[in-house]
């Protein structure tokens, strides 16, 4: 388990003190896919950073299975590092290095003997998918390829956590596909607890259990992923998660209704229930679904073109069907 307990990271510039994070607390269960997300400047990278010490917190604790990485020694802290393996988004690989010599630069460090690395590499290497590609260079290789080899890399010390840096914001949409495959098929194979930095909602929905919102370099939000998608709470979470939800729901006039669909069922046949049983009229404004871990989650907003009365119908018909939802017009929300 990885805590992070109070931490704060402070830049000391020419300009004066920059806060990266402040007062950061999460807690990230063994054999989770986290994902940290934020818009770029939020923190997220330096958030990763400190739990593996490439930077200092300026204060607060980090926990790895207990242990305050933040007061290992250096010799300490090496060890620490084999047993999380990183993926940043440049790929970081030895340009003068093959694949298998990339792989096996880890295993050298931590002097493994020859023939072990070698079967190691072997393994990984069919892991990932490129047997073939054992003698090329890493310019011989495509950006899928690359961060392919970047992830046999970072499992070559048989690491309990993989901490994943905008691992694939340099990719297209087909070979971001493939390497989340990937990462979630190395978590459930080999319980690696994954973490995942990003800028992307969609790499969130796609593999993670749990996401944590970072603006400013504090927490904003915290949950599973389909809470966090279904009904975000903080302001940061619905422009991350939702912008054109936030759009739909401040343009116009007129009483809005946001029909909260949980996995449990569709709200689609409300619309039509809405108008032949109860005479009510309704405007779409808005509509997006998402599919997470097998189940359906969205939204649905409409707008009235009624009064008071068609509010009131509206709300007690949702109500009596058990709809989640949220009503509101320029006044206190319902």
């Amino acid at each position: 388990m990885i805590e992070l307990i109070d931490v704060n990271k402070t830049y000391r510039t020419a300009r004066g003190d920059v806060a990266a994070l402040t007062g950061v607390n999460l807690t990230v269960e063994d054999g989770e896919i986290f994902g940290i997300i934020g818009l770029s400047g939020a923190g997220k990278s330096t958030l990763v950073r400190c739990i593996n010490m490439l930077e200092r917190p300026t204060s607060g604790k980090v926990l790895i299975d207990g242990e305050d990485v933040t007061k290992a020694s250096p010799k300490r802290l090496r060890e620490i590092r084999r047993n999380a393996g990183m993926i940043f988004q440049g790929f970081n690989l030895l340009e003068q290095r093959t694949v298998e010599e990339n792989v096996r630069f880890p295993l050298e460090l931590a002097k493994v003997k020859r023939a072990d690395a070698e079967k190691r590499v072997k393994e990984l290497l069919s892991l990932v998918g490129l047997e073939d590609k054992n003698k090329a260079y890493p310019s011989q290789l495509s950006g899928g390829q690359k961060q392919r080899v970047a992830i046999a890399r970072a499992l070559a010390t048989n690491p309990k956590y993989l901490l994943c840096d905008e691992a694939t914001s340099a990719l297209d949409r087909a070979t971001t596909e493939s390497i989340l495959s990937l990462i979630k098929d190395v978590n459930a194979k080999f319980g690696v607890t994954v973490i995942m930095i990003t800028h992307e909602m969609k790499v969130i929905e796609r593999i993670c259990d749990k996401v944590a919102v970072i603006c400013d370099g504090k927490i904003a939000e915290v949950g599973k992923v389909a809470d966090v998608f279904s009904d975000p709470k903080s302001d940061t979470a619905k422009e991350l998660v939702l912008p054109d939800l936030v759009k739909s729901m401040n343009a116009g006039d007129g009483y809005k209704f946001r029909l909260i669909f949980d996995g449990k069922g569709s709200a689609m046949p409300i619309i039509s229930d809405l108008a032949i049983k109860k005479g009510v009229a309704v405007n779409i404004v808005f509509a997006d679904t998402k599919d997470i871990n097998g189940k359906i989650f969205g939204h649905l907003v409409f707008t009235l073109s009624g009064g008071r009365e068609e509010f009131e119908k509206t709300r007690d018909f949702l109500v009596g069907n058990n709809v989640k939802f949220v009503a509101e017009k320029g006044e206190k929300r319902l």
